[in-house]
């Protein structure tokens, strides 16, 4: 498979991000078209894992453009990015959402009971199909033998929307400022745009 390289990542990430839109992503037997992403810039965004520094957490944020980022949310579910821009800096396009176009039914044992539509519907759903997790954090992508690849799209995409991150709060959650999600417009895959919940206080 041909495998985006470096320099492809060593941009901006929001130059990075909507050209991930249509490319492939394999992992153990399952391929996914991308049809959805979000763009966090590190220090410089205060919805980054990486807005306040390095951390045991995010260290692959800051390795090689093209190092997938692997975390684990929710006490129940992995997510996964891609870093981009030089090493040393902690920029990654969260990848929400895709359509299974290689190993359906491997994608179906994974997510078991779930419709086809739905199998890669959602950061979380994604990483599953995949099966993405702990022990993928930190690969180089951009590596010959690596066991993640990535490859460039055939071709356009197709019509790219903007819009606010999905569950983004505080600041980095500001419409205006960061309108950072990325989607195929017409594709069914895309995920379900959820606003974050605000934090109740206790009475009191």
């Amino acid at each position: 498979m041909e495998r985006l390289q470096p320099s492809f990542y060593d941009r901006s990430v929001l130059q990075v991000a909507p050209d991930l839109l249509g490319c492939l992503v394999s992992h153990a037997g399952v391929t996914i078209r991308l049809t959805e992403v979000e763009a966090y810039d590190g220090a410089n965004d205060p919805g980054s894992h990486a807005f306040r520094g390095r951390t045991s957490r995010n260290a692959s944020m800051f390795g090689p453009p093209g190092t997938l980022y692997t975390y684990f949310t929710y006490g129940m579910h992995w997510c996964a990015n891609l870093g981009c821009g030089p090493e040393g800096v902690a920029r990654a396009v969260l990848l929400r959402a895709g359509e299974v176009v290689e190993g359906l039914d491997v994608a179906r044992e994974r997510r078991n009971g779930i419709g086809d539509r739905d199998l890669a519907r959602g950061p979380a759903r994604l990483a599953q199909a995949l099966g993405l997790g702990r022990d993928q954090d930190g690969i180089v992508t951009t590596a010959p033998d690596a066991a993640v690849a990535v490859a460039p799209r055939a071709g356009e995409a197709g019509v790219v929307r903007t819009g606010p991150r999905v569950g983004v709060s505080g600041a980095g959650g500001d419409a205006t400022s960061y309108p950072w999600r990325f989607w195929l417009d017409g594709e069914s895959t895309v995920s379900v745009y959820r606003p974050a919940k605000p934090r109740r206080r206790p009475d009191g």
